[in-house]
């Protein structure tokens, strides 16, 4: 069965309508989320209703869990976004509607397994916090080594914002060196990024997202309407115009 793996919506419905309707085009019918639904984007009510209602599983990232408890070593423009989205979800006029919400953010999980491969938000050696970041299999090889020796084989992370596969030499193939295609080796590591459907950085502005099967993984970039995010954003006191300008970058 093909698997849909999307990571880092954070609140931007534009980019997760788009995203979920070209995974229903191509008629896959389980998506896995690895977490970061809210925050940094405008529209945390309708991420949170729709993930909750269309994906098997959801990770908890670190503005999931900062919405929750408390902005840890965020800068600004994050640690303002986190209070406001705190404040959209509170505000919520529907009781039920919004007991649902912080009961779907309070249960999201830690890390979890599908076909064998290990699925966290960072890394498997700090699940929410950590990251993976392409330099670091140069900068950072203990580090590296230490991450691979948690995985036992595939191993899928959002938080970077970053699409590539790392592999255990260790190195880091951006999709676009890939193709959009990596093709699984038998018993090799490798760890996965999805990259972001809401916030891209990688200097494409697209939404990213992958399609998993026994043998591949194919990464999927889409256009969608980010202007209409940008003003979203802009028209948004607590939310920083950056958080919306970055998104015609990808960066």
């Amino acid at each position: 069965m093909p698997t849909a793996i999307i990571s880092d919506i954070h609140a931007n419905l534009e980019a997760l309508t788009t995203v979920l309707d070209d995974i229903d085009r191509r008629g896959i019918t389980r998506i896995l989320c690895l977490g970061d639904v809210v925050g940094y984007g405008p529209n945390p009510r309708d991420c949170i209703d729709l993930i909750k209602r269309r994906c098997r599983w959801t990770l908890m990232g670190n503005h999931d869990f900062a919405v929750l408890y408390e902005p840890t070593s965020f800068n600004l423009s994050a640690e303002s976004a986190v209070f406001w989205t705190r404040q959209e979800l509170e505000s919520e006029p529907d009781s039920e509607q919004r007991r649902k919400r912080w009961e779907f953010l309070g249960n999201l999980r830690i890390g979890e397994h599908f076909d064998g491969a290990l699925c966290v938000h960072a890394s498997p050696r700090k699940p929410i916090s950590e990251y993976i970041f392409p330099d670091d299999v140069a900068t950072a090889t203990t580090k590296m080594a230490q991450i691979f020796e948690r995985c036992d084989a595939r191993c899928f992370v959002g938080h970077t914002h970053v699409s590539g596969v790392f592999t255990d030499e260790p190195n880091f193939y951006p999709a676009a060196d890939l193709n959009s295609v990596y093709d699984f080796r038998d018993d090799e590591k490798c760890i996965i990024n999805p990259g972001s459907v809401g916030q891209p950085r990688d200097r494409d502005p697209r939404s990213s997202y992958v399609i998993v099967t026994d043998h591949q993984v194919e990464f999927v970039r889409l256009e969608y309407d980010v202007q209409a995010v940008v003003a979203k954003v802009n028209g948004i006191a607590e939310l920083n115009d950056f958080l919306g300008a970055r998104l015609l970058e990808g960066r």
